[in-house]
């Protein structure tokens, strides 16, 4: 599978995305390039191709899980001389209400599983984060498999469980 995605560029339609959810639309508006210039996240787009309208978009990142906040089933299988477990964080998902409905968030989601997983073979990474926005978005990764952090209301999935997706 080719990604389906490519990183945000000055091509691409900013200014006509709305996903009705006014933090993620003003992200990509206005916060977005500075993000990529700073080095604090890139952005990958899913566009129609005859228009370079954004579909949607995603953001991911380095970072990282308090070891006391990993669930203890999994905490006994990693080495207690770390404070902290490296992640990739998924930071921010969202779809245009012109084309939510269409399962583009899965093959956003998927986009960004894929990418992590190669990421991961190159840097240490153990899961992939996301911190959901709200309810709805929480139920969204809950059905892919992200576990939620006891204490917090961050969930993550293992790149040990991402990379028996891509081999």
């Amino acid at each position: 599978m080719s990604q389906l995605s490519e990183p945000l560029n000055s091509t691409h339609k900013k200014s006509d995305f709305s996903c009705g959810k006014e933090m993620l639309d003003h992200y990509l508006h206005r916060q977005a390039n500075q993000d990529i210039k700073r080095k604090l996240a890139v952005c990958f787009v899913i566009t129609e191709s005859e228009t370079d309208l954004i579909k949607g978009y995603y953001t991911l990142s380095n970072g990282s899980i308090d070891l006391s906040n990993i669930p203890p089933e999994i905490q006994r299988k990693l080495p207690s001389s770390y404070q902290s477990i490296p992640t990739i964080l998924l930071g921010r998902l969202a779809i245009d209400q012109r084309f939510q409905g269409q399962g583009i968030g899965k093959l956003l989601l998927v986009d960004a599983l894929k990418r992590c997983h190669l990421i991961s073979k190159t840097i240490g990474s153990f899961a992939v984060t996301v911190d959901p926005l709200d309810l709805e978005a929480e139920r969204f990764y809950k059905k892919f498999g992200f576990i939620k952090l006891p204490d917090s209301g961050k969930m993550f999935l293992p790149m040990k469980t991402i990379s028996q997706l891509f081999e």
